[in-house]
């Protein structure tokens, strides 16, 4: 392993190490719910992909072919503040994969800047950007998705290789509200889309985190 590749994946381990301290030291004084996303809404949606424009193929056939998915959504807000505080807003989405399976995508409050979709950034209104704000690794390089709501119910889907341009996708309707439902638990580390790979320093920050999280819920 290359030295720049051990630097990113010790450091990684690192953040993952703290962001799991974070999350148990949420679950220890707020032990009646979830320590990340603890309310939300689910709905029903439909994904149409008209998969991507000219000269922006990803090698990932989800991304650059059309097709229709019919997913379940999640709108949650990932602290679980007041209302009356800024908080990140976070849309996870189901896909369907055939045989038992399905892959999720993690969408959360960020710029769409060159750096700035790299950050959180939170805020009353769930209409702001979203991105996965950790790259997935794909034959044409480390590739971000961004959702963006363009209607109350309706949201534009777009990838961007590294810090390059935007280019659009897809979009989502969403369907009337099924309610809140404790028992679903997305994670996009255990279930990743086909061809859409998790770098290994992703992972290491991550799951720590999701795997707290599911150990910490109340019931668990």
């Amino acid at each position: 392993m290359k030295l720049t590749q051990r630097t990113a994946t010790g450091a990684a381990s690192l953040g993952g190490a703290g962001l799991a301290g974070a999350a148990r030291a949420i679950a220890a004084v707020r032990p009646a719910a979830k320590p990340l996303h603890p309310k939300g809404d689910l709905v029903g949606g439909e994904l149409v992909r008209s998969g991507t424009e000219r000269g922006a193929a990803t090698g990932v056939p989800w991304l650059d072919e059309a097709g229709r998915d019919q997913v379940m959504v999640r709108l949650s807000r990932a602290m679980g503040l007041p209302q009356v505080l800024p908080d990140i807003h976070g849309l996870a989405m189901r896909v369907p994969l055939g045989c038992d399976r399905h892959g999720d995508l993690l969408f959360a409050t960020t710029g769409t800047g060159r750096w700035t979709r790299f950050l959180l950034a939170p805020g009353w209104k769930v209409q702001r950007p979203m991105t996965t704000l950790l790259p997935y690794r794909t034959p044409a390089g480390p590739v971000l998705l961004a959702i963006r709501a363009v209607a109350e119910d309706r949201y534009e889907l777009a990838l961007a290789v590294g810090r390059g341009e935007w280019s659009r996708f897809g979009e989502l309707a969403l369907s009337g509200a099924t309610g809140p439902d404790p028992t679903i638990s997305f994670d996009p580390v255990r279930n990743p889309l086909p061809g859409l790979e998790i770098y290994e320093w992703v992972a290491r920050l991550r799951e720590p985190a999701y795997l707290t999280a599911r150990r910490t819920r109340p019931g668990r």
